[in-house]
């Protein structure tokens, strides 16, 4: 697979992360709570694989790795649950931010892990999306006392929690086929939300009218598609790079914010949204010159 392909499919790792929130959202303002959506979320999320996986399975896999790769998923429970805390006492725009704080983390924890520092393209790029995101969610309306410290908790522990996910989906098991291991990963996580909140949602009547196709929405953009795109493209970019990439989920919350919950969305915000994505595709561009200039080179 050429390696614009892997760019494109943790792009899109993003994007799927960022489409659940403005649905919870919707839940919340129905009387739903943490508990039915969370639920909701990974029981759809893992019945999707399963059901999928009916058909694509045909190699049997260790029960090691099937352990390790169960507790692989559990970092996706977490990052669920205490963003979805943070739902309860913060808006989705300021929220997502507190949230965004993982882009900073993740090349953070690449340089002090691997011991691999960050390229000045990488630097920038950081910097182009704290400052979009800022500008994405209109901070400068919002004055920093009346953001409430439990939201602003939940939402870095969040952030620290996605950070995880996205370090241990690059690193784990990667011999393992990446749907294989996707599998295992949302049942880990399906298993630990079950540990969490018992599966109420199941026989309260929740299931019934929308809320069944929320639960369908959470569970394939949540669970289903993030480890499956994030399991094949991270192997070969890196968690920093992957970071940036995956800083999609923010432009992506803010869109559908707008078009799902009808937030109006001012220009500023706007403008905030194409600093972002500038700052998403930035490494690339600039790696993408710098191998051609290294050609050129040789060439002459």
């Amino acid at each position: 697979m050429k390696s614009w392909l892997y760019i494109v499919l943790a792009f899109l790792g993003g994007v799927s992360f960022g489409v659940p929130s403005s649905f919870v959202k919707l839940a919340y303002q129905n009387g739903f709570d943490t508990a039915d959506v969370v639920g909701a979320q990974f029981f759809f999320g893992a019945s999707i694989l399963w059901l999928i996986s009916i058909f694509r399975m045909k190699t049997r896999t260790s029960l090691k790795t099937i352990g390790t790769l169960l507790l692989a998923g559990t970092p996706m429970t977490f990052t669920t649950l205490m963003y979805y805390q943070s739902l309860n006492y913060l808006d989705a725009s300021i929220a997502i931010i507190i949230l965004f704080q993982f882009t900073w983390m993740g090349v953070l924890g690449e340089w002090l892990i691997d011991k691999v520092r960050p390229t000045r393209g990488k630097i920038i790029s950081i910097i182009l999306l704290l400052i979009g995101s800022l500008l994405a969610v209109n901070i400068t309306d919002t004055p920093l006392h009346t953001i409430p410290l439990q939201g602003i908790v939940w939402g870095l522990l969040a952030a620290v929690s996605f950070t995880v996910f996205i370090f241990v989906s690059g690193r784990v098991s990667i011999q393992t086929p990446p749907f294989k291991k996707s599998v295992f990963m949302a049942t880990g996580a399906f298993i630990v939300s079950l540990c969490i909140y018992p599966p109420l949602f199941l026989v309260n009547g929740s299931m019934t009218g929308d809320f069944f196709i929320w639960g369908l929405i959470y569970g394939l953009f949540g669970v289903a598609l993030p480890p499956l795109l994030f399991s094949i493209s991270l192997p070969h970019m890196g968690s920093g790079l992957g970071t940036i990439l995956s800083a999609s989920e923010l432009p992506t919350s803010v869109f559908l914010s707008m078009v799902i919950l009808r937030e109006h969305v001012s220009w500023i915000q706007w403008s905030g949204t194409v600093v972002i994505l500038f700052g998403i595709v930035l490494p690339s561009l600039l790696a993408a010159y710098t191998t051609n200039k290294y050609k050129s080179r040789l060439s002459t």
